[in-house]
């Protein structure tokens, strides 16, 4: 969702977003290549740690959504929904942070990567060229979700649909945000 709105803002802001989630992604593969994510496997502590700081973002991104979706009148949300004083930064860094919040890419990458190693490969570069593939792959994916997008815009812009949109894409991450924070 994060990906589609950044996309609706222009191409050059829906890509950095995909890039910033798929470092992330990038990140969790080297992470569990280097083992580290095992820790979250095996640590329940650690494991809740990191969901509930990954709720905290769902839902911060969901209440920032919500308040646009207020705010979908006049010049102002005309120029946020543009991006107008966004910086590039901010595309990539939202994409990065709400990939890294995310605990179940941890244990994705921990349970997915390792079944791919080869028999007597060594483990540490293959496990690092495969979330470099993995990364690529989704960019390559959702590099499609920001063109065609891109040639929705017309339709996806006009300030009610746009509106409905930002009401149900911050109700969606408000709502992820309260599920991973209360499952167990």
């Amino acid at each position: 969702m994060l990906i589609i709105k950044q996309s609706l803002r222009g191409r050059r802001s829906g890509i950095l977003t995909v890039l910033g989630n798929e470092t992330g992604v990038f990140v969790w593969g080297v992470v569990a290549a280097c083992g580290l994510t095992a820790l979250l496997a095996a640590s329940e502590v650690a494991y809740d740690v990191l969901r509930i700081v990954g709720a905290a973002v769902l839902v911060v991104f969901g209440v920032q959504t919500l308040r646009q979706a207020g705010r979908a009148d006049g010049p102002q949300a005309e120029a946020e929904w543009a991006g107008t004083g966004k910086s590039d930064w901010a595309a990539y860094r939202g994409g990065l942070l709400l990939n890294l919040a995310n605990p179940k890419a941890a244990i994705f990458a921990l349970s997915f990567l390792p079944q791919f190693v080869p028999e007597g490969a060594p483990h540490l570069p293959t496990m690092i060229g495969l979330a470099a593939l993995w990364a690529v792959y989704e960019t390559g994916y959702y590099s499609m979700y920001v063109w065609f997008v891109g040639r929705m815009k017309a339709v996806l812009s006009r300030r009610g649909v746009r509106r409905r949109l930002e009401q149900v894409s911050g109700g969606v991450l408000l709502l992820l945000g309260a599920r991973l924070a209360l499952e167990s």
